[in-house]
């Protein structure tokens, strides 16, 4: 039996199969700054070994198809852990912001139709402050809460795209929902960034998720960029050679 959900004005349907985790977290994880939202979850997928539920599909998505061992699957992807109790919401694409409003209500739609406890949105923040925090903000001063001494509240700014979205969507329907930003210092993939979202999650949510794999992932990027920078200092030209003109 599949379970449809749609947004007519963007046609946005989410096929899924029951969903059988009781009350569970949805975690919403898209590519944003430092690829943060999507390589948390994916992590958080791999690790728990959490079963593939459906799909989200609209016509103004990229017509991509990916390939997992030589299987296709769909850009967007909803996996489920019945014993952890939780659904996560995978893009391997970005999401053009014009879709981001229906896309936020249609999640919204869904988490309140499985009975979810709450939502997750998870993105990347671009700062050149050399620190290494993960940002926290939430809809109700009870969702604040719960990140008191757990991680630090973003206090003024603005959250973007489909994060900010689904804030805003959640708070105007009084769904509980948190955002967490963790803190990057480049535009490229930043896994040891998701590693420390990670490590928040697993602190709110009594969790035990193992970052192992992503801090050697980051120490393997590190290692690369050294090398990178080395062969570049090593191929870059010289600067061309002035000769004075006298007369």
């Amino acid at each position: 039996m599949t379970d449809q959900l749609n947004a007519d004005l963007c046609e946005i349907e989410i096929l899924t199969e029951k969903i059988e985790a009781e009350k569970p977290l949805v975690i919403e994880a898209f590519p944003g700054i430092g690829l943060i939202g999507n390589i948390t979850g994916g992590h958080i997928v791999r690790e728990l070994d959490m079963k593939y539920a459906g799909t989200v599909v609209s016509r103004f998505f990229p017509p991509i198809a990916t390939l997992m061992e030589g299987i296709v699957r769909p850009p967007i992807k909803i996996y489920e852990s019945k014993k952890a109790r939780l659904v996560v919401i995978y893009s391997d694409i970005p999401i053009n912001p014009i879709v981001s409003y229906d896309l936020a209500k249609v999640f919204t739609d869904f988490a309140l139709d499985i009975g979810a406890s709450e939502i997750l949105s998870v993105a990347g923040i671009l700062t050149q402050s050399g620190e290494e925090r993960v940002f926290g903000a939430a809809t109700t001063e009870a969702m604040l809460e719960k990140l008191s001494g757990v991680t630090e509240v973003f206090r003024m700014g603005t959250i973007s795209g489909l994060s900010g979205s689904i804030m805003v969507e959640c708070l105007v329907r009084d769904f509980p929902a948190i955002s967490l930003i963790g803190e990057t210092h480049a535009p490229g993939p930043d896994p040891l960034a998701a590693s420390r979202v990670i490590g928040v999650i697993n602190k709110i949510y009594d969790l035990d998720i193992s970052v192992d794999l992503l801090l050697e992932e980051a120490a393997k990027i590190e290692n690369e960029l050294e090398q990178l920078t080395k062969e570049m200092q090593v191929t870059e030209p010289l600067p061309p050679r002035e000769f004075p003109m006298y007369g």
